[in-house]
């Protein structure tokens, strides 16, 4: 897969470069730079091909549009899955809190009604694996 990316990375930077040279003929136009703007223009369908190529072979590729916000506000959008990774952890960490004291509860539910109510509690926890009735 790693593969799939460096050869887009690659023709996307070649098409960039042949852009920049454009631009270059472009601003300073002379007649005689006809051919070399020609060879430009054919160099740059030639790229866009390239790119719809690779495009083509990264098409189960799905990208947030969180992280394309981030690089519209100049951000890297590394830290868009570093701040995604951080929000995961900390509600993981809220459920986990929320499951432990659960568990608690359920435990002293079942401590204090087998104090009420001995007889059903004991087929409670005959019926659920825990201790058998005595």
């Amino acid at each position: 897969m790693a593969e799939k990316f460096d050869n887009l990375e690659e023709h996307l930077e070649k098409f960039i470069e042949n852009i920049r040279q454009m631009g270059i003929i472009v601003s300073d136009f002379q007649p005689s730079s006809q051919t070399g703007l020609n060879q430009k223009l054919n160099f740059m369908i030639t790229g866009l091909q390239d790119v719809e190529k690779c495009r083509q072979q990264l098409n189960d590729i799905h990208v947030p549009l969180e992280a394309f916000e981030y690089i519209d506000q100049g951000r890297n959008p590394q830290l868009y899955t570093k701040e995604c990774l951080e929000r995961a952890l900390a509600k993981n960490e809220q459920v986990k809190g929320k499951i432990d004291t659960m568990t608690k509860f359920k435990s002293l539910l079942i401590t204090e009604l087998g104090k009420v109510f001995p007889e059903e509690m004991a087929k409670y926890k005959a019926i659920h694996g825990d201790d058998p009735p005595s």
